[in-house]
């Protein structure tokens, strides 16, 4: 027996009143972008699966950017290899769950919401995955009150997001899906290889309609925590999601981002901020390489990731020194201490990396005295 999913049954939040996604600190994908979203749709003359608000193209066109044939320019949401888009794109247009593979910091949430937004037009179905997560929180939950009073019913249940996503033949994501207890990871099996999600308690069960798919993420760093069981494994097309190729692609994705960042905080733009950008992205990348730019010097690796998602954190930080305690010109004071916080996680350890990297290789960089001395005294 089946039985269809009233998602308007139970509320998943409570707003307050008044509240306008428009003052939103963090507006959902499909509110920040709504615009580029109605014009894509508005274009979109190719073929689209059920229940896709655009078409595989539309959606990949929306995550890579480009420029529409009346003119309209679409922003990136996301800078790498087209292909792996491309792939992770129409994994979704299949029966097949995609799983976004990566170190911390290669943009997987950041994809998979706007994966969600651009395919449902709503990226909120989400399970964010810690090492408390419940099974309810995959399955369905009960209202207390009601099981109580009444017993087992359906005005009982508390759908979950994917019970949800199920019914409205949506995009639901879960992330961090290797911080979720082995046993309740598995509870996915089902619902990914069968399409349904039994309710025994009621003797029925929500069977996914045409349009419902999975987004899952998961840490490379994470591996041995709850590692996939190789069922689950199997139900899933892995996409990995790589860090930038070049200086150049990390330096635009952190201007990009902090651009954004910065507008939504009411931030100065800073002049020439991208010197200190290309700074920040070339100390972390070489760090985490374990040698310089230019493959001359091996460096030691602090135990931290030094994300392009971190790096993006230390220019924010430091625009908004610039902009309420310095003249507005992101400068080498500004980032150092955010650069210092980023690098030294392990203060024995660490600092020893730091205090090397500064001074074989910062001390000895043309043009860098400035950033040298800034650091220096903030490591002081």
């Amino acid at each position: 027996m089946s039985v269809s999913v009233d998602p308007t049954a139970e509320p998943t939040s409570v707003e307050p009143s008044g509240n306008d996604s428009a003052e939103a600190l963090r507006p959902h994908a499909e509110d920040a972008f709504a615009d580029e979203l109605a014009v894509l749709a508005a274009q979109d003359d190719r073929p689209r699966p059920a229940r896709w608000k655009l078409s595989p193209w539309a959606v990949a066109t929306y995550l890579l950017g480009g420029v529409l044939p009346d003119g309209t320019v679409i922003s990136p949401k996301y800078v790498g290899p087209r292909r792996i888009v491309e792939v992770a794109v129409s994994t979704l247009a299949t029966d097949r769950a995609l799983l976004l593979l990566g170190v911390p910091g290669t943009a997987k949430t950041w994809v998979s919401e706007h994966l969600a937004a651009a395919v449902s037009g709503d990226s909120t179905l989400l399970v964010q995955g810690t090492a408390g997560t419940p099974e309810e929180a995959i399955r369905y939950g009960w209202n207390y009150a009601q099981l109580l009073a009444h017993g087992p019913s359906r005005d009982a249940l508390v759908p979950s997001p994917v019970m949800r996503a199920m019914a409205e033949g949506a995009t639901v994501r879960v992330e961090e899906l290797t911080r979720i207890p082995a046993d309740v990871q598995d509870t996915l099996i089902t619902i990914l290889s069968e399409k349904t999600l039994p309710i025994p308690e009621l003797g029925q069960e929500v069977q996914a309609v045409r349009g419902f798919n999975l987004i899952a993420t998961a840490n490379d760093r994470d591996r041995g925590i709850n590692e996939l069981s190789s069922a689950l494994r199997r139900r899933f097309n892995t996409v990995v999601l790589p860090l930038p190729e070049s200086v150049e692609a990390e330096v635009d994705i952190v201007a990009r981002r902090v651009d954004q960042i910065g507008r939504s905080l009411d931030l100065p733009a800073a002049p020439d901020g991208i010197d200190e950008i290309r700074r920040v992205v070339t100390v972390f990348r070489e760090l985490r390489a374990g040698v310089t730019s230019d493959g001359r010097t091996k460096v030691k690796s602090p135990s931290g990731t030094l994300s392009t998602a971190e790096a993006i954190s230390v220019v924010t930080g430091g625009l908004a020194l610039a902009a309420h305690f310095g003249d507005g010109v992101l400068r080498a004071g500004d980032v150092a201490a955010g650069v210092l916080g980023a690098v030294v996680r392990d203060p024995a350890a660490d600092r020893v990396v730091w205090q090397e990297y500064l001074e074989a290789v910062v001390r000895e960089r043309a043009g860098w005295t400035d950033f040298y001395r800034a650091c220096r005294e903030v490591s002081a």
